[in-house]
């Protein structure tokens, strides 16, 4: 019999949306998880991940949507929902059914749920960078073909196919989430003498809501036993795991011990 840790642990799955819903300055264009080969290479995905042996999996859905998300997945578990094209359905339920969880948890803090206390005008970044020449300081888009649609949204059409579990092992790379980081903290920067539009955004929207996250996630474990998995989307993964080892309370695992079978995984620093 082994000992029990002194500290619960956390993986995080950074991911991609599965169907994006465009919400994002530039949104990557996605292929149909749902068609075969995308099911078959989630399944790949699912069956190493659950080497991590997860006591709980949380999602990146708001508390306040909670009850709505658990009778999905109690209908998934008695056969009367049928996943949708959803990272939380298509890894989270199907490892949550594999290890006989009774439920997900919720751990997000959505803007609508969050108080901004401060001016549109002094939390306006994007237009104080482009009337005041600092345009070089918002973020630039991914690599791809970038398309711009009807209602003036941009989306990246990807330059290559890659397989769940490649794009996953890409995304999760320390260096990857260390280069999303420093685009937040070069749109900080956006702003004159004593107005800071760029980082009030970055600290009243972007970072709270990761420490949020971060609170709510603290919450949903109960002893040091607990193993927690979170599928959230990758540009949280930098913050929420800095405020994970920095409180010092968790042990943090990376998914790609798991997912890169045989690399040497070097730590998020």
């Amino acid at each position: 019999m082994t000992a029990h840790q002194t500290k619960p642990t956390v993986m995080i799955l950074g991911s991609w949306h599965f169907s994006n819903p465009g919400m994002d300055r530039f949104n990557t264009k996605t292929d149909d998880v749902l068609a075969p080969k995308r099911q078959s290479e989630i399944k790949q995905a699912v069956e190493r991940l659950k080497e991590f042996k997860p006591s709980k999996i949380a999602v990146e859905v708001d508390p306040s949507r909670c009850d709505a998300e658990n009778q999905n997945y109690q209908g998934y578990l008695n056969g009367t929902y049928e996943l949708g094209p959803y990272e939380g359905d298509q890894i989270g339920y199907r490892l949550a059914k594999e290890f006989g969880h009774s439920r997900v948890y919720c751990v997000d803090h959505w803007a609508e749920h969050a108080t901004i206390h401060i001016d549109d005008e002094l939390i306006d970044y994007d237009t104080f960078a482009k009337t005041h020449h600092q345009e070089h300081l918002l973020p630039s888009p991914p690599p791809g073909k970038i398309i711009q649609d009807k209602d003036g949204q941009i989306w990246i059409e990807p330059e290559k196919y890659e397989t769940v579990v490649d794009k996953y092992i890409r995304i999760n790379q320390p260096e990857s989430r260390r280069v999303d980081h420093q685009g937040y903290l070069r749109k900080a920067r956006i702003g004159l003498e004593g107005k800071y539009p760029g980082a009030n955004w970055v600290a009243h929207f972007w970072y709270a809501r990761n420490l949020k996250i971060f609170m709510n996630l603290t919450r949903v474990i109960e002893s040091a036993d607990d193993r927690i998995l979170l599928i959230i989307g990758a540009g949280h993964v930098f913050l929420v795991q800095q405020f994970l080892e920095d409180s010092g309370d968790y042990i943090v695992e990376s998914p790609l011990k798991y997912l890169d079978v045989g690399a040497e995984v070097k730590p998020l620093t």
